[in-house]
This record gives C-alpha cells, sequence and structure tokens, in this order.
C-alpha cells in the first residue's frame, strides 16, 4: 500500500543557453524560470503554480565558497526572485548550502518534510550561467546580475571552508589540485604503472562522452575515443597531472534544471498519470572526514560506503539491480571513488552515467545533479519497473549525498533514517596526526603537479614523516623535482621536507 504522505517527483524540465554575445544572454533566474516552466508543464498541470507551497534553489557557484563573493551584486534571496517570476505567491522559500551534493541534499530534506506533512508541492530549481560571467568578464563588462525582492529566504546547511589555512595555502584551495591527489593514490592501490594508469583513465571516461553526446542538453556533444582524452596534446594539455583537460569538470556552462515533488496524496488528486510518477526509494547524505589532510586514506571513501549501505538499507535493493547509474564525475577519481565504495566492479557492462558526465555534458557549478536526477526520470520513465541510482559530490570527496530511484511506488511508510546517527561513525574514524612544520626525511604518499599553458608549475606532496609518520602536506617549484613526479615513479618515494621563507613546507624528492 502506498501512503499519501509518499514523496514523488512528477516534472523535469532541463534548459542549456549557448549564446556567443553575453549581451543576449539569459541570467540565471531566467534559466531557472525557463527549467521550471518546462518542469511545470512536465506534469500537465496548468495552474500547478497556485498550489506550490516550498521554493528551493541552489546556490549559485558565484554565492559559494564560504564567504567569498564576486566582483558584481548578487540576488539577495534566489527562491523569491523565482516565484516572483513564476507567479508563486504563497510559497516559502529556501536556499541550499555550497557543494555539488546539494540537490540531492535538499531533495533528501524535502522528501522527509512531505513524508511529514509539512510540505505538499515542492520546486527545486537550480541554474549556472558561469560561461556568460567569463565572457562579460573578459570583455570588462559587469552583469548587472541581482536584486533584492524581499521576503524570509530560509539557508539550509552550512558554510565551511574546504580545507585548513594550511591545505589551502600549499594548494587544496581548488579542485583541479586536488583530485589528481586521489587519483595517484588510487593508482598505487590498483598497483598500475603511469603508462598504463593514463591509459585506463581515457577508457573510464570515453563511454561518458558517448553518453554526452546523444544528450539534448550535452553542452560538449562530443564522442571522443580513450585516446583523445588521454594522450597529451595541444588541446588537451595537463591540468593538474595525471589528468589532462578533457579529463577535468567544465563550470563555464550556462545551465539550469528544476523538478517538481508532490506527495502521493496530491499527484491523485491531480490525476498525474503513474507512469509519470518517480518515487525516491532510498536516500543518504553523509560528509567524508573533513580535510584531506586528516583522512584515513586517500584511495577510498568509507563515507561513500556507508551512505551507499544506508540507501540500500531503506529501498531494500542492492547494487546489482541497479539498471541506471549516474556517479558524480567532476575527475576521474570521484568515479572511482563512488564505484568501488558501492561495489561496482571495474568490469560491470553498465553505463556509470545517464547524462555524460560534468567534463562533457557540463559541470553546472553546484547545481550538475539536478540534472542527472531530471535525466534519471526520463529514463525510469522510458522503461518502466527499472531502477536508477545517483550519486552526489561537494568539496574534495567531502560532502556526499544519493538517491536510489523508480517508477515503482514506495510501499509502506516513507522514512529515511537521520544522517546525525550514522555520521558519528566516520567523524569517529582514527586520523593521522598532521605536521603543519614539517622538517627531515620523510616517504612521498601522493602527489600531483599543477600544470600552467606553459607546462608544470607546482608540485604538490602528501606525505609521510619517517621519524613518526605523521603526514604532511608541501610544495616544490624545483624543475628537477617537476620532472620526475611527472615521468619517474614517486609513490613511496624517499624525499626531504622542510620549512622555507613565507612559512610554506618544501619538498624535494631524491
Amino acid at each position: 500500500m502506498i501512503n499519501p504522505k509518499t514523496p514523488v517527483l512528477v516534472g523535469s524540465g532541463q534548459i542549456t543557453q549557448k549564446i556567443e554575445n553575453f549581451l543576449d544572454a539569459k541570467n540565471p533566474i531566467e534559466l531557472m524560470h525557463d527549467a521550471s516552466t518546462l518542469a511545470i508543464q512536465d506534469t500537465g498541470i496548468e495552474d500547478l503554480q497556485n498550489y506550490i507551497d516550498s521554493v528551493v534553489t541552489v546556490r549559485f557557484i558565484f554565492d559559494s565558497g564560504a564567504g567569498a563573493r564576486p566582483p558584481f551584486s548578487i540576488y539577495k534571496n534566489p527562491p523569491k526572485s523565482l516565484a516572483d517570476k513564476l507567479g508563486i505567491n504563497k510559497a516559502k522559500t529556501f536556499y541550499g548550502p555550497t557543494g555539488g551534493n546539494t540537490p540531492q541534499y535538499l531533495l533528501n530534506i524535502f522528501a522527509e518534510r512531505i513524508s511529514n506533512g509539512e510540505s505538499e508541492v515542492v520546486l527545486l530549481s537550480g541554474a549556472e550561467c558561469f560561461s556568460t560571467m567569463r565572457k562579460a568578464s573578459k570583455n570588462g563588462q559587469k552583469t548587472g546580475w541581482g536584486e533584492d525582492p524581499g521576503g524570509t529566504r530560509i539557508d539550509l546547511g552550512y558554510e565551511k571552508p574546504g580545507g585548513t589555512k594550511n591545505e589551502t595555502k600549499h594548494g587544496i584551495a581548488f579542485p583541479v589540485n586536488v583530485y589528481p591527489l586521489f587519483e595517484t593514490a588510487i593508482r598505487g592501490r590498483m598497483g598500475n604503472s603511469m603508462e598504463k594508469h593514463q591509459s585506463y583513465l581515457g577508457k573510464l571516461f570515453s563511454p561518458f562522452t558517448k553518453i554526452a553526446k546523444n544528450h539534448p542538453n550535452s553542452w560538449f556533444p562530443i564522442e571522443r575515443s580513450a585516446e583523445e582524452i588521454s594522450n597529451v596534446t595541444e588541446n588537451n594539455r595537463y591540468i593538474g597531472y595525471p589528468y589532462t583537460k578533457f579529463m577535468n569538470a567544465i563550470m563555464e556552462v550556462d545551465q539550469s534544471a528544476s523538478l517538481i515533488m508532490m506527495s502521493e496524496e496530491k499527484a491523485n488528486q491531480f490525476n498525474i498519470p503513474k507512469e509519470k510518477r518517480i518515487y525516491l526509494h532510498g536516500c543518504a547524505d553523509i560528509n567524508e572526514v573533513w580535510n584531506v589532510t586528516e583522512r584515513p586514506e586517500l584511495h577510498s571513501s568509507q563515507a561513500i560506503k556507508l551512505m551507499g549501505e544506508k540507501a540500500f538499507a531503506m529501498s531494500d535493493w542492492s547494487i546489482d539491480e541497479i539498471d541506471f547509474i549516474d556517479l558524480y564525475s567532476c575527475f576521474p577519481s570521484m568515479v572511482e571513488l563512488g564505484r568501488e565504495a558501492l561495489g561496482i566492479e571495474i568490469n560491470d557492462k553498465r553505463d556509470l552515467t545517464v547524462t555524460g558526465g560534468l567534463p562533457y555534458f557540463g559541470g553546472a557549478g553546484n547545481n550538475y545533479v539536478t540534472h542527472s536526477i531530471a535525466t534519471m526520470m526520463d529514463r525510469l520513465r522510458e522503461n518502466p519497473g527499472s531502477k536508477g541510482l545517483c550519486t552526489s559530490n561537494g568539496w574534495f570527496a567531502t560532502k556526499h549525498g544519493i538517491g536510489l530511484y523508480s517508477n515503482e511506488p514506495f510501499e509502506g511508510e516513507w522514512k529515511r533514517e537521520n544522517p546525525d546517527t550514522y555520521q558519528k561513525n566516520i567523524d569517529e574514524l582514527p586520523r593521522p596526526l598532521v605536521d603543519e612544520r614539517p622538517s627531515g626525511e620523510a616517504k612521498i604518499e601522493t602527489y600531483t603537479v599543477a600544470n600552467g599553458r606553459d607546462g608544470p608549475e607546482v608540485g604538490i606532496v602528501i606525505g609521510r614523516l619517517n621519524e613518526n609518520n605523521n603526514r604532511f602536506i608541501a610544495i616544490t617549484k624545483s624543475d628537477n623535482d617537476l620532472d620526475k613526479l611527472m615521468n619517474e615513479e614517486c609513490l613511496n618515494r624517499d624525499c626531504n621536507v622542510k620549512q622555507s621563507e613565507g612559512d610554506y613546507s618544501i619538498v624535494s624528492i631524491k
């Protein structure tokens, strides 16, 4: 029996804007309006605006980063701006936190609110116009975005820096520098040579491009071979070694997606066809040990593993029953961490994305997962009785969310486990001691090299001191060291670390 308070997705819409002249481009609120209009139309309910009681928007990337603000005005209450533009007059307005996990996080929260009777009809929307923003900036123009529609904005979650001051100073500030560190650690776990692993990365991501090619909202609808992705060329230079450009999420996109969720009771009142209803059968949210240098392992994720266990327990499914998968894919390492933690074998024949992934479909800032859920709805509607899985991720493989979906109804009382009850299992994990002023002989645990357009610029090393096994992070700009890191095996290699002027930890490789 289906409980009348069971949450169910009944509408979705996606928009991709490709306009060369930024002066002609729609702003983020306008894109959300268009995507939301499509989602409302998808429900088949012409006057749905009159029944929406909660408007929830994903935090803009230019409004993210624990207090960082762009050099132009911003929207004071984005969900209220959206509600006003859609003619939604009676809804509460909610704004999500920073992180690519946010869409699933918000969906989980409002599914629970619906099941508790606190909401009945919810609009969840997000947008990014990073492409337009960059074009305007390059032309010395301001976007003119920003307004204050008034109203009360309810902020959900919290804003917190992605790392410690010491981590940030030594390069753990941007994803392009951090995810390659995980990748090198994963390579060590797999026992691959540098050459073998580079080829493997191309083979991992090539199928993503095939999916992206056929997605109507894809930013780069181009199929690429494994060799095109893994081989370094003039158009595919290294970004953060071992990642080439074609392995990196692309945030310079203009994309928007919206979802409509309501109670089963409301869906029945509106006579929404059964075949259009998509149910959230399992979900969970969790944080990894927050700071990268404090994590017990850099090649695996205990948090994702536990999160998956909770979601599958809620659904009473197994990973083998899943027909469609969308693993968060900002970089190859995120796919690998998710695949390994969820028990998906490396030779599994199932596609690991339904959208095409963030480097190819488009890495729409915090909002990519709204697109993956919307696309998952399409796949499940096209394949009655099928099951789907979407994962999400924020910061540096730090914040995670998961959703298990099907057009088969969820039976019984919909109830998720409070994330606080299992988050403590991660928070209580033993952690390595981190020395922020390391000195002496050491061994390299993982590493990357940040590359600019003219080649290698700085090596970033995470290692262990021989004296006490304490962990440290250090950098090198030595041409000799950079060459070793990119061309010789440096995992578990001997090195020396010391302090420099400017209070940096400097590593030299033996």
